[in-house]
């Protein structure tokens, strides 16, 4: 689920304002279109962030994002019947939020020896400030919620290569967390297992992916797979030993002028776990990390009503259950939302679509500056 404004909605929307007004008519409607822009782009470009995302409250940052080539020059590349895969970007980002969260990092993404591997990875200074609910909702302070910081240091690198000709990828995993913890200390505490707060961990995985879909920014048709095992131990590095699994399915498939789109998201951990790391809820409307539990799983619907060649409208509906430290799923209580939003066609020949989605969970109504879907 997107909770910012990524760097391709951020290239979309500022584009009207970096160039010369014919540069962003489509010559096909005449309509605004930055498709030109875009494929054209490359170098250092500044790019604002806007985030919205309901438990840090509203934000905003800035990046430096550096293409090595642009989408034309790539596109020059892929072979009759492939798919377009983005140029190598590399960002450096700062951010700040009205709650007083702050974070800085870079990464990048890079594909080489013909789109056969690729590496993702990034490196962060979180400072971030979140309310705990508790495993399951269950704080046992009388509280409802406690805030807490968590402040240190963070890396993720992803190696995968490609199987064979096909859209399938497998490889190997890094996660690095540096993290130290503190809850208001003028609440209780929560009751917490030992060695659950603040500490290092380093894990290894593997990794997974199936990528059949029609386009990677606003697809209408295909699926996506992820898959992702995560094992953390004092033989490499951390402080605790535990595990995280993870699995994502989405796809899309178009009907007359709709779209109908279905994912389904599955988290666990298991081991001495540190309470940050928990699976939670992630649907659009619900905080991060509001729901947490040692087992979180997620079904959303969306329809995409295609109204007029660049005007979209989105509905969509999810349900989610924590599960874990003291009921089964059966037993787990279910949180729903529910919204609707738009979208419209920004950049026509990389079929990319930016808009903004409304969203109701449990408590609370959300705005998402999206671009492309909201499933990543």
């Amino acid at each position: 689920m997107v909770r910012r404004i990524t760097f391709a909605a951020a290239l979309a929307l500022a584009a009207p304002a970096l160039g010369q007004d014919n540069l962003f008519k489509d010559p096909q409607d005449g309509a605004l279109d930055g498709s030109e822009w875009l494929l054209d782009r490359k170098g250092f470009l500044p790019v604002p962030i806007l985030i919205t995302e309901p438990a840090v409250g509203y934000g905003f940052g800035a990046a430096l994002v550096f293409f090595r080539e642009s989408f034309r020059e790539r596109a020059a590349k892929v072979k009759p019947g492939e798919r377009l895969t983005p140029p190598d970007i590399y960002l450096a980002a700062f951010a700040a939020t009205e709650n007083g969260t702050k974070a800085a990092g870079a990464g990048g993404l890079v594909t080489f020896a013909e789109d056969r591997w690729r590496w993702l990875g990034f490196v962060g200074r979180p400072d971030v400030n979140l309310d705990f609910y508790g495993r399951g909702g269950k704080l046992e302070t009388g509280d409802r919620s406690v805030g807490y910081n968590i402040d240190g240091w963070l890396s993720t690198q992803q190696l995968t290569r490609r199987l064979g000709e096909t859209n399938n990828f497998v490889g190997a995993k890094w996660i690095w967390l540096d993290l130290d913890t503190q809850f208001d200390p003028g609440r209780p505490e929560p009751v917490l297992p030992p060695r659950s707060r603040g500490v290092t961990s380093s894990g290894l995985g593997v990794v997974f992916e199936h990528d059949a879909r029609d386009n990677f920014f606003s697809p209408g048709n295909g699926w996506k797979a992820n898959l992702e095992a995560m094992f953390y131990s004092p033989s490499i590095g951390s402080d605790n030993q535990y595990q995280t699994y993870r699995t994502q399915l989405f796809g899309y498939v178009p009907v007359d002028r709709f779209v109908l789109g279905a994912r389904v998201n599955a988290r666990s951990a298991r081991g001495d776990v540190p309470f940050y790391q928990l699976p939670f809820i992630e649907l659009r409307g619900v905080p991060v990390a509001r729901y947490q539990d040692q087992n979180a799983g997620a079904a959303e619907a969306e329809v995409r009503w295609n109204a007029t060649p660049r005007w979209a409208l989105v509905g969509f509906l999810g349900v989610g259950r924590a599960w874990g430290s003291s009921s089964g799923l059966g037993d787990a209580v279910s949180v729903s939302s529910k919204g609707v939003g738009f979208r419209y066609l920004i950049a026509r020949r990389l079929g990319l679509q930016a808009g903004v989605d409304v969203a109701r969970g449990p408590e609370q109504t959300a705005i998402y500056i999206q671009a492309g879907s909201a499933w990543r």
